[in-house]
Formats: C-alpha cells, structure tokens, sequence
C-alpha cells in the first residue's frame, strides 16, 4: 500500500488485514500506521524516496515481492511513474486509485468508461497540473508500467470513517450544533458516491480476480438523496437541528458556492450531471456493492467522536463549509 494511513488508503489497508493479508505500507511517517503491517518509509517526492521500495527482497518464483500495489496519488503524474516502473518487476497487479475527473468536461449523464478524458495529461509532469490532468497522468503512468495488469478505480465522492478532505464531517458537526440548518436545493436529488470501505473491498476483490482498465467507482445515481443524507445526520447525532430548504437560486445569488460552500451539494446542470450521475454498471456487473446511508453516516459520525469532533485535514485541499455568518444571512433572507 503506497500510503495506508489515511482515508482511503486506511480502508484498503484495514480490509487487507481483515482478509489475513499480508500488507507493507509504504509511507513517509507522518502519521502511524495500522498495527500489523510492514512500514517502509520514503518519500517518493524526494531524489532517492523509493530507496526502500528497491531495496524489499523478492521472495517468490516470479521475482514478485507483491501481489498487490494500491497507489491513491493525486499529485504530479511523475510520482506515479517512477513507483510504477520500480514495481512493475516486483508486483503481479498495480491498482491506481484514480478519479471521474479524467473525463472531458463537462461529462454528460450516464457517461461510461470509454467516454473521453482529458487531453494533454503526462506521465511525465512533475508539478502544476490541474487535479484531473494529474489524474490522467497517473494513469498513463500506470499503464505504461503494468499494461493489463492495471486496473484504474475512477471513484467520483468519496466518504465515510477516515476521510480527511472534511465533506461529511462537516455536515455531521454542523447539524450536531442543532438549530435551523441551510439544506440546500430541494430534498429528493439524487446523489452518487462510495463509502471509502466499499471501495476498498472492491479493489481487493477485483484484484483477486484478475480485472483490469478502468471503472466507475461510484454508487448508482439515486443510491440516496440529499434529503436522506442529511436527515441520516440528523438521526445519527441526535441533534435538535432543523432542516430549512432552501431554493438552489437563492444560494447561488448570494454568492454561496456549491460544493466547497455546501458539501456534497450540487445544483442540476453540467457539474451535476458530471459528479452525481456517472455509469456504473460496468462495477456493479463486477461486483459493487454499497451500503447504505445511515451505515456511512452513522460510522462516520462514531468516528468523528473518538477524535472529539476534529477531523484530519489534507493540507493540499482547503476545509469546506458554509461560515455561520454566510448561514445566518441566507436563514434571515
């Protein structure tokens, strides 16, 4: 496991483990890793960063000293083919957690995994890529390296127990504080996303049978609402808070961006049909299954309160969330 402590990572790592897996996770020690793993540490960032990755003994008859690479990267491609082309000798399989963003935007509704991705991404870059470019890269990166050994995990909204980008966590503590909430839009839109275990649980499935390319690793459209997000939120923290919905117009008026304001949220249009309803029937004939909601939720929310409400936050993504003086002015308009 190229990372292993955080987020998704972390659930790949812990499903590992509850499978009997033997798991190496190779980061660069600033945070602990799960008991029972193997740690390497380097940074792959850095002249010489994967010394430890060369220096691993290749026990087995194919030279592999892994069966299994899951690499989560998102920055510059260059990271990713220099992991891959180490280990292309040294695993059977490389998984790269890769993301919906790849395709051409904006990426109409029911868009599959052969619709077009971004033009211009390189394994080569080493900095300034745009977030879908880097992702691309990384694919090309892994490609190049594994060839039909790769499989490409495009996820879409990622949540659930270790997420550090701070989008569920923030409605959780949010309506936790209780009174009126902004709930935005209207309650019966449709959502897509995954539960980070879920797609952890994929991903070791899916290398045990040998898939490979890439695929849509997203709930189906509708899996819940946004209404039914946020009442599970409610019920999970026993919170007296009231849901106020309010109009998608009204939002964008005063300057409220969806998303980054409104976790989760998107209003209809071009975004939306981009990150809330994507083809997935291609995982889902491959075994996807996603729990449901009130599990994510109230996982997350158990989670949240052993840390005492204060989350892990990436330090390359800003906390999202509405201020409360932003709140309080649409709640008073």
């Amino acid at each position: 496991m190229l990372g292993g402590t955080q987020f998704v990572g972390r659930a790949v790592t812990e499903a590992a483990l509850a499978r009997g897996w033997e798991v190496t996770v190779f980061h660069r020690g600033h945070h602990a890793p799960r008991a029972g793993v193997a740690e390497l540490i380097g940074d792959r960032t850095a002249d010489g960063g994967l010394a430890a990755l060369a220096e691993a003994d290749a026990p087995d008859a194919e030279g592999h000293t892994w069966d299994l690479v899951v690499d989560t990267w998102s920055g510059a491609p260059s990271a990713v083919r220099d992991a891959a082309r180490l280990l292309t000798g040294r695993a059977a399989r490389y998984t790269y957690v890769s993301s919906r963003s790849v395709y051409a935007f904006p990426a109409p509704a029911g868009l599959p995994e052969d619709g077009p991705v971004v033009e211009g991404a390189s394994p080569d870059s080493e900095d300034g890529e745009s977030y879908a470019h880097a992702k691309r890269g990384g694919e090309l990166a892994v490609l190049d390296a594994f060839g039909d050994r790769a499989l490409l995990a495009r996820a879409g909204l990622i949540i659930g127990p270790w997420e550090n980008i701070g989008r569920l966590p923030w409605w959780l503590n949010r309506i936790a504080r209780g009174g009126p909430v902004v709930a935005p839009g209207t309650p019966d839109l449709d959502l897509q996303y995954i539960d980070a275990r879920d797609l952890a649980g994929w991903l070791l499935d899916a290398a045990e049978r040998g898939l490979h390319g890439p695929y849509n690793l997203v709930s189906r459209p509708g899996h819940t609402t946004m209404g039914e997000l946020l009442d599970a939120c409610v019920r999970a923290t026993g919170s007296d808070a009231e849901l106020r919905w309010t109009e998608a117009e009204k939002i964008l008026a005063a300057g409220v961006e969806p998303w980054t304001d409104l976790p989760v949220w998107l209003p209809p249009g071009e975004v939306y049909d981009t990150l809330h309803q994507g083809d997935v029937s291609r995982a889902y004939a491959a075994g996807l299954r996603c729990r449901p909601v009130d599990e994510t939720v109230a996982d997350t929310w158990a989670w949240l309160c052993e840390l005492g409400g204060t989350v892990p936050q990436r330090p390359d993504r800003p906390s999202p969330g509405l201020t409360p003086e932003a709140e309080a002015a649409l709640l008073a308009g």
